[in-house]
């Protein structure tokens, strides 16, 4: 007899997985715009689950609708909102090792990153995030009851409240102020 923690890990591996250890520094900054953290939040049973998308430098969040919590759904869901921004703004997705992900290569372009297994300081935005979206949505219920509308109320609520750590400026201000500058250059360049 042996203990189950020796030997090889039994849990299925994703496929050409990127460790967060090879992300590029300006991520880990949060100067640069364009980087999100991905994740999601599960309902009662983990039967019903809700994806949310954190970009890092402005806190911004985007919530989806998903059936399940299932690869092909996580796919679906992500590609879907990561689609709506402009390309600039997607340069890169940091995420857990759940099975959810393990379709990231067919993602928006993106690269994906993963974080270490057991290690949530290493996405912090997102379980900040989390927390604040479980005052909309307490732990326990039913997340397939509610439409994608009330899910952008509540992510528009979350985007236009002020937080500390950017000097009580709301997200929404400081990815506005992005977008501007994104759009300014790109018309600069034409001239």
């Amino acid at each position: 007899r042996r203990a189950r923690s020796a030997g090889s890990d039994r849990r299925g591996q994703i496929p050409d997985m990127v460790s967060i250890h090879v992300r590029p520094p300006e991520v880990n900054d949060r100067v640069m715009p364009g980087h999100w953290e991905g994740d999601l939040i599960k309902g009662a049973g983990n039967k019903s689950a809700i994806g949310v998308l954190v970009e890092r430098s402005s806190r911004m969040v985007l919530l989806c609708k998903m059936p399940d919590a299932s690869a092909e759904s996580a796919l679906a869901a992500f590609t879907a909102k990561l689609n709506l921004i402009a390309a600039p703004l997607r340069q890169t997705l940091t995420y857990d090792q759940g099975r959810e992900m393990s379709r990231h290569v067919e993602r928006t372009g993106m690269t994906v990153y993963f974080a270490d297994p057991h290690s949530p300081w290493q996405r912090g935005s997102n379980k900040n995030m989390n927390g604040l979206i479980r005052q909309y949505l307490p732990k326990g219920g039913d997340l397939s009851v509610h439409y994608q509308k009330y899910l952008d109320a509540i992510a528009h609520s979350l985007n236009t409240r002020p937080r500390a750590v950017m000097s009580f400026k709301m997200p929404i201000e400081a990815y506005a102020a992005v977008t501007a500058a994104l759009a300014e250059s790109a018309s600069e360049t034409k001239h």
